[in-house]
């Protein structure tokens, strides 16, 4: 079992261009005293649309640990893998984020429901939460209700891991097992017995995904009641520690933020109670890097403006199939997107603003950012001529990928 660093930071790169400028920002917060370490993520679906294939995600990742001189730990994530994808990542990823989504809220085969409800009656009752400033009550109700909805879906992870554990059986690579994509928040107390039933798989997790109160849309900040967050991310640190002394799981185990992305608001909350509870974190970034892709190449002007624009008609006319897959983590309303005329119209900093992540820009448009996020499709159908212009303007889009992870996300979550 690999043993992940305590901060670790996914740096998802979905055309594969941005490796050392997203390195050379992890860099700098190191020389800056706090040892993060990055994971290139790239889940199945995105090497699909891109038209990638698994391995080119490790070789971008050791092509920018090479040319910077990295010396340090790093990790390549087969990130939302499940028993029907999982092979094509074996050989290159040491980091496998398993996606049971599927299975959630299917009701498991009977035995195993009652040979669970057998073994963990005992986590019935009131349990003080290490560090935090919160007691979990867990009833019979809520077992056989946790039993209901996870227990197949945490079945399942158990037969992804093990064939990832029979495909590496140097046991070199580390798990995270992701609940996030569910339909609604996990309690505490329903985190916790996730956990029973993670341990009692036999999955060494390192980390787990929970999903959070509050929207966690893709590319814009948190939308919630921040003090709920920080309450629930607080419980959730110390059910993570009452659950390493309670079923064995790996002392190592972490929380994971999926789309942690631009949240900026749940930011001091997060670094807080990191420092109180002594924690580790493991924060993805996956669609970031794209945004500033997009964005430098508006800021650079001339062809590269032309490049965004051209992106964003597309995406425009197909604007309801785009938005589909992504539903339930975007909140865009067609009608309120500026029309591809209007956008033809405008000058470099008049799309920057729009794009560009800066809330106090009375230009900065969310709906706008959001709906650019899921239009990647459009780029990857471009082929060569999206990257070339990511090559053309090189320094540009490169200096405001390394920006946004610096300045945006690592400083505030760990200077």
């Amino acid at each position: 079992m690999k043993i992940l660093p305590r901060f670790t930071f996914g740096t998802g790169d979905r055309f594969g261009m941005e490796g050392e400028a997203q390195l050379s920002a992890i860099m700098e917060i190191n020389r800056l005293g706090t040892a993060v370490h990055p994971v290139w993520n790239k889940s199945n679906r995105e090497h699909s649309i891109i038209g990638t294939k698994p391995q080119s995600l490790r070789d971008e990742a050791d092509a920018a640990v090479a040319a910077l001189g990295w010396d340090r730990p790093y990790f390549v994530d087969a990130d939302h893998i499940n028993l029907t994808t999982v092979d094509g990542f074996l050989a290159c990823s040491d980091f496998f984020t398993i996606d049971v989504a599927d299975f959630t809220g299917k009701a498991p085969p009977a035995d195993l429901r009652a040979a669970f409800l057998e073994k963990s009656a005992g986590l019935v009752g009131s349990h003080a939460l290490p560090g935090a400033d919160a007691r979990i009550e867990v009833t019979a109700d809520d077992l056989a209700r946790a039993a209901d909805k996870f227990l197949l879906a945490m079945h399942e992870a158990g037969r992804i891991y093990r064939r990832i554990s029979d495909g590496r059986p140097d046991g070199d690579f580390a798990v995270e097992v992701s609940v996030d994509e569910t339909d609604s928040p996990q309690t505490p107390a329903e985190l916790l017995l996730i956990l029973a039933m993670i341990a009692a798989e036999g999955i060494p997790a390192q980390t787990v995904a929970p999903k959070f109160t509050g929207r966690f849309n893709k590319g814009v900040d948190y939308v919630g009641d921040l003090a709920a967050f920080e309450r629930e991310f607080d419980a959730d640190l110390g059910v993570l520690r009452l659950a390493v002394e309670r079923f064995g799981l790996p002392p190592s185990l972490k929380i994971s933020v999926h789309s942690g992305s631009d949240k900026f608001s749940i930011y001091p909350a997060i670094r807080c109670l990191l420092a109180r509870h002594e924690a580790g974190l493991h924060l993805k970034t996956a669609g970031t890097t794209w945004l500033e892709e997009v964005t430098g190449l508006a800021q650079a002007g001339g062809d590269g403006l032309a490049i965004a624009k051209e992106i964003y008609a597309t995406a425009l006319a197909k604007a309801a199939d785009l938005i589909a897959p992504y539903a339930p983590v975007v909140d865009i309303r067609i009608a309120d997107l500026p029309s591809a005329g209007e956008v033809a119209s405008w000058d470099s900093a008049r799309f920057v603003a729009a794009l560009d992540h800066n809330q106090s820009c009375e230009l900065y448009d969310p709906q706008f950012r959001q709906f650019v996020h899921v239009s990647f499709k459009v780029a990857a159908g471009m082929g060569s001529r999206f990257l070339d212009a990511l090559r053309a303007h090189r320094v540009v889009v490169a200096g405001r990928v390394r920006s946004n992870i610096l300045d945006k996300h690592l400083k505030p979550l760990f200077a």
